[in-house]
């Protein structure tokens, strides 16, 4: 009987180590895919603002000439062509 106790605790134990390596695994995939901020494909710049609160931001994008803001929403926002956008970063305020 305390075999049997032993046993299944050890299995139990291997079980949720390897059911949470899989979801830490799964989450970091997803987050490379889309990180938050600035990130650009290779022929599109984008801005993803990462909140769970539903606000908008104001982001800085550093263009051709001179720099220019936007409003942005959660989630990801198309801000150009990647070949004309050098960045883009939040400015502190909200919008």
């Amino acid at each position: 009987m305390r075999l049997r106790r032993l046993v299944t605790g050890a299995l139990s134990s291997v079980a949720l180590l390897l059911t949470s390596a899989g979801a830490v695994t799964v989450s970091a995939g997803e987050a490379a895919a889309t990180p938050c901020g600035f990130y650009e494909t290779h022929s599109d710049a984008y801005y993803n603002h990462c909140t769970s609160d539903g606000s908008h931001i104001v982001i800085e994008i550093d263009d051709w000439g001179p720099n220019s803001e936007r409003c942005v929403g959660p989630g990801v926002t198309w801000i150009g062509s990647a070949s004309g956008i050098d960045g883009a970063w939040y400015t502190g305020r909200t919008c």
